[in-house]
């Protein structure tokens, strides 16, 4: 018999799978709650309480499954036999690719985290993505260090995905290359970004992204 939890993340998933055609007409919007689970045989009722945040939820929703595409992806990877360049070289290409995956939706749901009222959800976001591919690469810091890679690590993810987005994957790559090779100098790691600059440094690097610039 299948359990509440395992019904719920079912669910979930079935809804936002629903939902990722339905974006490009309806936008990042409780409509598309409420249309995407009523494909799953959901009533709108059911949508609210399974997704009390509306589109907040389908979009934290859609950033987990990008999240664990990219590391399905990465777990082919011996990351131990690489540097830790090469590790986030190829963790931010994985996280990019598996996004592409649902490009249209992606470019509608990159806009709607750029407006003020979403855009905590979308440093939060990001900020989890950082964390995951850190602990890939084998990161294990607990002090102030944890928190400024993981800073750095989400501004390149932001800037790469806009790349991605308005450049494609060669204009991506380079951009990447150059990231890693002049802010990510990875011996100035323990001076990175202080925990405290982190919000205003995301926020600008949305702000960037809306308009498809690094």
């Amino acid at each position: 018999m299948i359990g509440q939890e395992d019904w719920a993340g079912e669910t979930e998933e079935r809804v936002i799978t629903a939902a990722l055609p339905r974006v490009r007409t309806l936008g990042w919007t409780r409509s598309l709650v409420v249309a995407a689970a009523r494909d799953v045989g959901l009533s709108a009722a059911d949508a609210e309480l399974l997704f009390p945040g509306g589109a907040r939820d389908l979009a934290a929703l859609l950033s987990a499954r990008h999240d664990r595409a990219a590391l399905a992806a990465l777990s082919e990877i011996d990351a131990a036999a690489l540097k830790v360049r090469e590790r986030i070289r190829r963790a931010v290409l994985a996280r990019c690719e598996a996004a592409m995956v649902d490009e249209a939706a992606v470019r509608r749901l990159v806009a709607w985290l750029t407006f003020p009222a979403n855009l905590a959800l979308g440093l939060r976001l990001v900020w989890v993505s950082a964390d995951r591919l850190w602990r890939w690469a084998g990161d294990e810091a607990t002090d102030e260090n944890h928190y400024s890679k993981r800073a750095l690590l989400a501004e390149i993810l932001i800037s790469t995905l806009a790349i991605r987005l308005a450049g494609g994957e060669a204009a991506a790559a380079s951009h990447l290359d150059q990231r890693i090779a002049g802010v990510m100098a990875f011996e100035r790691w323990k001076g990175g970004i202080k925990p405290a600059a982190f919000a205003g440094r995301l926020a600008a690097a949305f702000g960037r992204m809306r308009y498809g610039r690094p």
